[in-house]
């Protein structure tokens, strides 16, 4: 059953078109994400749609009665209103029943308006409502349902309005970004909600996991023109290659084609029969398909990092508190060269002040951190760039200098590194307030990285980025040589750049675990609720809480020795396995050896799952 139609829209601001006369439907269980790169008008489309901004051209068509909820990027809530006043104010006709119950219970002396409201109680399965919604809050970490809009962080108003969206179950759910400012547990929380309820989405996202398990089609705005594939993320990707190959092909028959063509157009006489007219016409077509060229940038940075010294960062017992709750308590690491860690934990438990602290941004209560003389932070934070009135993209990048030093005494102009980033001549004219969200973040990605740092520190980076800016992003970061910190809630992101996790616990707790972000749900998963509850031991770096430490067995010399050649085996195994990823940006690569690729990719995949599980129960004698 269609529910909604959208019949040739377009979009423009002043001479810049987004999209022109694009169309497509939606029907009763589908969950469609659309793809596009930043600035194509992925948002526009969206306000469209749920009727919060109005197209040039074309009409959108919707079925008569059904629900539509909206969930913007910046959601528009009444700050007067509390977090459940909020909830009970949204057109939803169960919240209605609930309110005239309550009016009737609070009105004693009217018995046929109390049994009408009873009825109507019973006949809509509302006294399950009340646990419903407050359940969908607590999950969102909305727990205070007393508090003002008006108090609440940004990330806060957006998860109330998710958690909106949600409890009124409308036919056509509408989200643009729905895991922003979602930690990396609620993320999964919504994953299985999307699962077992009976909604239809229409999302724009760029968590490339949720596109994979929520969604069962996928629509790519590329170069004015719509693609739909009827599968997720992994069947997108793949179709979407072969696409990609067609069009090379059909691409080098028109070149052929319009060669003969210009030689044709060539020894034409001046004056032209109605028949020529005809050919000149079909010629100009022609030309226009040979010349068309698919702009698939990438980054190739080779920026003259300062280099790395013995010593990198060191950090002594720090404590750090805010009132009663503490952030850290007494911790300490030492980094050293090349690490690539990843930090995650709920709202709240310390991520971004542990980096503001790192950084100098914030003081500590006690402890002392000591950073090496040749260190130099480069620190990428959630505020984002600070726009300036009249500036435009170009100034932003010639504030650092007209030319960036490369390796090898090379230099490349400020207009060449922006092009690199995906801005071309005529994009970096443009005033910065007029970017979009995502090419703000791009745009302050550049300025963080142009400067040289050696000590990379990324505090949610991935938000508003484009699929293909990500994958730009990740190939610069998995090829940066220093040291990196990345604090985000992409979990496809966290599993392809980094080695190890700091996992923010609450209460001051950090524990360091071995692995990428699957490989911690994994063992997460694997735990009891007895062994969760079993107290275990800190060493003094509080480094292997993630341990199982009740048995009390010790290891043998063999085992000992078996530890040892594991660890190095699973380091080599996990190098193989980022180069042969890597391979898969190489865009000549053809099916065959696409496939060849992959077998040795799950081969070793498998390898290093039977040495790591080895690795996880030696370790866990190990005292």
């Amino acid at each position: 059953m269609n529910l909604l139609t959208v019949e040739n829209i377009s979009k423009s601001y002043g001479e810049v078109e987004l999209f022109s006369n694009i169309s497509f439907g939606i029907n009763e269980g589908q969950k469609i994400a659309l793809v596009a790169k930043n600035g194509s008008g992925k948002t526009s489309i969206l306000n469209i749609m749920s009727g919060k901004d109005t197209s040039s051209t074309g009409q959108i068509t919707k079925r008569k009665g059904i629900r539509i909820s909206f969930l913007a990027q910046e959601p528009s809530l009444n700050p007067e209103l509390t977090v459940e006043e909020t909830i009970f104010a949204s057109d939803n006709e169960i919240l209605k029943v609930i309110g005239n119950y309550e009016a009737a219970l609070a009105n004693s002396d009217d018995q046929d308006a109390y049994q009408k409201a009873f009825e109507a109680m019973d006949r809509h399965q509302a006294w399950d409502f009340e646990t419903q919604y407050k359940q969908i809050l607590y999950k969102l970490n909305l727990t205070n349902l007393n508090q003002k809009v008006n108090v609440l962080s940004g990330g806060q108003k957006k998860r109330l309005a998710l958690a909106n969206a949600l409890i009124n179950k409308p036919d056509l759910l509408i989200l643009d970004e729905p895991t922003n400012h979602l930690d990396l547990e609620m993320i999964e929380w919504l994953e299985e909600f999307f699962k077992k309820e009976n909604l239809t989405l229409f999302m724009v996202t760029h968590d490339r996991y949720f596109l994979e398990r929520v969604c069962n089609e996928i629509i790519e705005l590329d170069g004015n023109q719509l693609y739909p594939y009827k599968g997720n993320y992994s069947y997108y990707l793949e179709k979407r290659e072969a696409r990609i190959e067609r069009e090379a092909v059909e691409q080098h028959k028109n070149k052929i084609l319009f060669k003969k063509e210009l030689d044709w157009m060539r020894r034409q006489p001046k004056a032209r029969t109605t028949k020529s007219k005809s050919r000149i016409d079909d010629f100009h077509d022609i030309k226009a398909a040979a010349k068309k060229r698919r702009t698939e940038h990438e980054v190739q940075l080779e920026l003259n990092m300062e280099r790395l010294g013995s010593k990198i960062v060191e950090l002594h017992n720090l404590v750090k508190s805010f009132g009663d709750k503490t952030l850290l308590q007494k911790f300490s690491y030492n980094f050293t060269k090349g690490e690539r860690v990843g930090i995650i934990g709920k709202n709240g438990t310390g991520k971004s002040t542990f980096l503001n602290i790192l950084t100098g941004k914030e003081s500590l209560d006690s402890g002392k951190i000591v950073v090496g003389e040749t260190i130099k932070f480069g620190y990428y934070t959630q505020k984002g760039i600070q726009i300036k009135e009249g500036q435009k993209v170009i100034d932003v990048i010639r504030a650092f200098g007209d030319y960036i030093p490369l390796k090898k005494g090379r230099q490349i102009s400020a207009q060449q590194l922006l092009e690199r980033f995906l801005f071309d001549r005529k994009k970096q004219y443009d005033f910065v307030e007029k970017l979009s969200g995502g090419e703000r973040k791009r745009l302050y990605l550049c300025t963080v990285l142009i400067q040289n740092p050696n000590f990379l520190i990324l505090d949610e980076p991935t938000n508003d980025l484009d699929i293909v800016t990500l994958n730009v992003l990740e190939s610069f970061l998995l090829d940066f040589p220093g040291c990196l910190i990345v604090v985000s809630h992409d979990r496809y992101f966290m599993d392809k750049i980094v080695d190890h996790l700091f996992v923010f616990r609450g209460e001051g707790k950090i524990e360091d675990f071995p692995g990428n972000y699957s490989d911690f749900r994994t063992y997460e998963d694997s735990i009891t609720i007895e062994e969760r509850a079993t107290p275990t031991k800190k060493d003094k770096e509080e480094k292997n809480d993630w341990r199982d430490k009740e048995s009390s067995r010790k290891l043998s010399y063999h085992e000992q020795k078996e530890l040892k050649q594991l660890e190095s085996a699973i380091e080599k195994l996990e190098v193989k396995k980022e180069e042969l990823q890597a391979k898969f940006s190489d865009n000549s690569l053809d099916g065959e050896q696409i496939n060849e690729i992959s077998i040795q990719l799950g081969e070793i995949e498998q390898e290093l799952e039977g040495k790591t599980e080895r690795w996880f129960e030696l370790s866990a004698l190990e005292n």
